[in-house]
């Protein structure tokens, strides 16, 4: 290999500066994107008192159903773009857009705009998980991928909890609107780092891959691919990919997962203003506990699958499921209580984003690879919007019948039948290379 001539002397001392630079400002880029994705959640309490728009409960379940439609569909599509164009384009692209339809949004006063620009939010949003995961198989081997990929999908839930504290201040401090202005501001500086410092693979830094630098071999979508003779973003690879058994479960499992998640994160801060009467700042910050519970989670079950499951993510996704599906059927019976409520909300964070970060990173690269990753990711990820949607319309839901204990009784008989389907692959591992 020409490039292996070219090496480094102190190749450990290069390789390990440019992993920890890769973690960081990947991290770093999801987190941001978190800035303009929180910013109507906590906009909404300002928003439904604001005579210039008149926005009811119901018309801000349509705009979340619209965003999330839209980042459902821009899933699928940047997750091929990210095998097939590089992190880096898409990712860029994505944050500036991003930037763009939050700055209209603050300024919107007709319903329909800002609808509209919500849903060119979601596709914004979208640009994100794939490509930056697919960026982390490139830096990081299967061996150490569950405890480094637990670390770095902190990034959501502490990227979560701190933008919904920084919306909360400007929207209380200035006005509802500059909870879009603010984060807006602040992700366009994560843009420019992100140009700054992000590679697309060692292989763009003159290093060798990570296969050949760890020794490892290299995890394949089927046995009888041959990854060394198959260019990277083939439609023949994305095609493997997408047929993958153990993806197709995967994605299965997050449809089920993920209302769980987004209703707390789109109508958490509503639901505690209506449970406590807490204002944007307080009910803001009560229902980050979920969020700040994330970063426990990842880690835990990141380690939990490398130490004592020997990289099986199966087996702790099922645990947490079974326990987060019991716990989501007795939260509304729960006092109204901030600390109760916030520790209810700590103890959901921490079994929902166990088995959601392992589903969506490791597991997603372990099984579509580092030449499959973003679009394994992509399909995983939009087929947990898709599920999504349901969590983004519990606002609706909760004004019929239902009401908020039906609905979280409902959303926790999904999390319990996505660990019942899943328990028959306890012992999944991804197919290798032959030598």
């Amino acid at each position: 290999m020409a490039g292996v001539a070219a090496l480094p002397t102190n190749l450990d001392h290069v390789y390990r500066r440019w992993r920890w630079q890769i973690f960081a400002v990947t991290w770093l880029a999801y987190a941001g994107f978190y800035l303009t994705r929180k910013s109507f959640p906590v906009a909404k309490i300002g928003i439904q008192n604001d005579p210039s728009l008149g926005m009811s409960k119901l018309e801000m379940s349509w705009i979340d159903t619209a965003y999330l439609i839209a980042y459902a569909i821009g899933q699928f599509a940047f997750g091929i773009a990210g095998d097939k164009l590089g992190t880096r384009i898409v990712v860029l692209l994505g944050m500036i857009a991003s930037v763009a339809a939050a700055v209209v949004n603050g300024a919107s006063t007709f319903t329909i705009l800002f609808g509209v620009m919500w849903c060119v939010q979601g596709f914004a949003q979208s640009t994100g998980w794939a490509p930056l995961n697919k960026n982390m198989s490139t830096f990081f081997s299967q061996r150490e991928r569950g405890l480094v990929m637990g670390f770095w999908c902190t990034n959501y839930a502490l990227g979560g909890f701190i933008a919904s504290i920084i919306a909360g201040w400007a929207g209380d401090r200035w006005g509802w609107r500059y909870a879009y202005y603010f984060p807006a501001a602040l992700l366009f500086g994560v843009a420019v780092l992100f140009w700054l410092f992000q590679r697309n693979k060692p292989e763009d830094a003159g290093l060798p891959p990570i296969e050949e630098y760890h020794g490892e071999p290299r995890a394949v979508v089927a046995k009888d691919d041959q990854p060394e003779y198959e260019p990277e973003g083939s439609w023949f690879l994305i095609g493997q990919v997408l047929r993958n058994r153990m993806v197709i479960l995967l994605s299965v499992i997050y449809f089920l997962l993920k209302p769980a998640r987004y209703a707390i994160l789109f109508w958490g801060p509503l639901y505690i203003n209506h449970r406590l009467g807490t204002n944007m700042t307080q009910s803001g910050a009560v229902s980050a506990m979920f969020e700040l519970a994330g970063p426990v989670g990842a880690i835990s079950g990141g380690y939990i699958s490398d130490r004592f499951f020997g990289t099986r993510r199966v087996p702790v996704c099922v645990i947490c499921l079974l326990l987060l599906g019991g716990l989501l059927l007795v939260l509304n019976h729960m006092p109204a209580d901030r600390y109760i409520l916030g520790a209810c909300l700590f103890g959901i964070g921490f079994l929902l984003f166990t088995p959601d970060t392992l589903v969506a990173g490791a597991a997603a690269i372990d099984f579509g690879t580092k030449k499959g990753a973003s679009t394994a990711s992509g399909m995983i990820n939009g087929c947990g919007s898709i599920g999504g949607v349901i969590g983004g319309s519990v606002g609706f839901l909760s004004e019929g019948r239902l009401g908020w204990g039906g609905v979280f009784g409902f959303l926790g008989g999904m999390v319990i039948l996505a660990g019942i389907i899943m328990m028959p692959r306890w012992n999944a591992l991804p197919a290798t290379a032959k030598r």
